[in-house]
């Protein structure tokens, strides 16, 4: 025990580490502080997420409003986030092309588009399972039709 303590401590008693376990002692550290920083930024995404999802409405944009064209929308909750392109020809929505889905779980809603292409609408049921992706990609749609209002 003896001969153990005197490797860690120098003459005037106080630890001293070698060079290796120095290095070792330091990239646990970095490890530990990554690590930390990045549960922070999904803590904050979450809540922000959270937020973000309670707040969200859909407004119904008839798209007979909507002059012909295509038009691309998005919509991020930094957790779930879409980027649609919308085509209107004739006062009816002929296609929805989703560019981009960050889901998590929630690649099934992905099934809305052809939901509003039937209906011709954005008041249509979400996906049961994944709700907040359904909204989400509902969200986009709609700012993609904003952008083409008359």
């Amino acid at each position: 025990m003896e001969k153990n303590r005197k490797l860690f401590l120098g003459e005037n008693g106080k630890l001293i580490l070698g060079k290796r376990k120095k290095i070792i002692l330091g990239i646990i550290a970095a490890v530990l502080l990554v690590g930390l920083a990045f549960g922070v930024k999904y803590y904050r995404d979450f809540e922000y997420y959270q937020k973000a999802m309670s707040a969200l409405t859909i407004e119904n944009i008839d798209p007979k409003d909507i002059k012909d064209g295509t038009y691309t929308g998005s919509f991020d909750a930094r957790v779930i986030s879409a980027v649609t392109r919308v085509t209107v020809k004739d006062g009816k929505i002929t296609n929805i092309e989703l560019l981009e889905h960050k889901n998590g779980r929630g690649k099934p809603a992905e099934a809305i588009v052809d939901k509003i292409l039937e209906e011709q609408s954005l008041d249509v049921d979400a996906v049961s399972g994944a709700t907040n992706s359904s909204k989400t990609i509902l969200k986009a749609v709609e700012n993609a039709l904003n952008n083409g209002a008359v």
